[in-house]
């Protein structure tokens, strides 16, 4: 079992509210100011009981441009996230002063393949939470080998996990149920979502969520999280761990009713699969970067609808989504014991194949499709270990035109009221 964790640490504030099981709401926020992230925070503390605290990253920092997030700093330009190593870790330190306690942890979001002066900054300035991986944070958003990502993130979780020594549990959340946001599907979301987090766990991290992003059929979602739940539970026996859902990451509803009512369904989908923990969007994601008032919104939107629903009396039929899962898992770990190597060779030899990913390291000969009842279903499955591809063939994936279409598809239903019900 994981040690006892001092209050006010996210691992901590995770496990209350997994006995008690309340659906944890978080933003996705980040500003470009000290007193803008302040304020921010506040005002998500004030949301009500059960929220969680973002200081996502600007992009300069993500990707290591450290001079050009200075620059834009002393010109006064805005950033479209929080510049913490550039700032440093007083002024961080300053900012959470009287914000952060033990109702109210806070994590750090960023999308860095190379986050090394990332977590310096985060540890030095007194938090314990972040977000990534060696795979979900390289394959997305950057053009970096994934052998050097691997490299790279086993240094930071190592460092990371030294922490314990202070008395504090770090907590690690993978990004790996998220890749590319859409169209890739549920048994390579679930599978390296648990492969990151092995990877973590094989690092020193005790702490660790994983994620599954929310996609097109309510059922076949539900299915997955609970997958992800049993798997994870064989998997990481002595790690402490939780699930955490992601608001749809595709193009979403441009209507305000369409917007809220598919981040209603995403909360209905965390309670009823068991998740602990749902990653909001906001009314206005399809047309700007959402304002504080905005974020609040979704955060009781959210949890109204997580109150009122409640987990799914049955299991929903099994289409063969845990044991898709279960035979991409195992064959990555039958190439090494070193879980780092192994997600590098998996890659090179095609069992880890995203689909529709431009990734030099990423074979490419995977694709996928939106089926008629709406389940995402593998059109191509390359050298991923498995059969067949779950639904009528469709060699050669998506035209151009019907790629169009499966990207608009949830928007375009909800936006039309069609998805309502779920």
């Amino acid at each position: 079992m994981t040690p006892a964790a001092p209050e006010g640490t996210f691992h901590a504030f995770m496990e209350r509210a997994r006995r008690t099981g309340t659906l944890v709401v978080q933003p996705r926020m980040g500003f470009g100011t000290a007193a803008q992230m302040r304020a921010g925070l506040i005002a998500t503390k004030d949301a009500g009981p059960g929220t969680v605290g973002t200081v996502t990253l600007d992009s300069f920092t993500r990707v290591g441009d450290f001079a050009s997030a200075g620059r834009a700093l002393r010109a006064g330009d805005e950033l479209n996230g929080y510049p913490i190593v550039t700032l440093g870790p007083q002024v961080t330190r300053d900012m959470l002063d009287g914000v952060r306690d033990a109702d109210f942890p806070v994590q750090v979001r960023h999308g860095s393949a190379s986050p090394g002066p990332i977590f310096a900054a985060l540890m030095a300035a007194g938090l314990d939470a972040t977000e990534g991986g060696p795979i979900s944070y390289c394959l997305p958003y950057s053009r970096t080998p994934v052998n050097r990502s691997v490299h790279a993130w086993r240094e930071v979780a190592q460092r990371f996990a030294s922490l314990a020594e202070t008395g504090t549990v770090p907590h690690l959340e993978s990004f790996g149920g998220c890749m590319l946001g859409q169209l890739c599907p549920p048994s390579l979301l679930i599978a390296i979502s648990v492969l990151e987090g092995m990877f973590f766990a094989q690092q020193g991290i005790t702490s660790v969520s994983l994620s599954y992003a929310q996609q097109t059929h309510a059922g076949q979602d539900e299915e997955a999280v609970r997958a992800l739940h049993d798997i994870a539970a064989d998997l990481l026996p002595s790690v402490s761990w939780h699930v955490v859902i992601y608001a749809y990451m595709g193009r979403y509803p441009a209507t305000r009713t369409g917007a809220l009512s598919l981040l209603s369904a995403s909360a209905r989908l965390a309670r009823r699969s068991g998740a602990a923990r749902l990653i909001v969007k906001t009314a206005s994601e399809a047309s700007q970067i959402p304002s504080i008032a905005e974020n609040v919104t979704a955060l009781r939107v959210a949890a109204r609808a997580g109150r009122a629903s409640g987990p799914s009396l049955g299991a929903p039929p099994s289409t063969g989504i845990e044991a898709e899962a279960r035979s991409i898992i195992g064959r990555v770990l039958d190439l090494h014991a070193d879980l780092g190597r192994a997600l590098t060779s998996a890659f090179a030899l095609g069992y880890l194949d995203v689909p529709y990913c431009l990734h030099p390291d990423n074979a490419g000969r995977t694709r996928s499709y939106i089926a008629d009842d709406g389940r995402l279903q593998w059109a191509a499955t390359g050298a991923l270990p498995i059969t067949g591809t779950g639904g009528r063939p469709k060699a050669g994936g998506l035209t151009s035109a019907e790629l169009l279409h499966a990207l608009s598809y949830v928007r375009d239903r909800y936006d039309t009221g069609a998805f309502a019900h779920q």
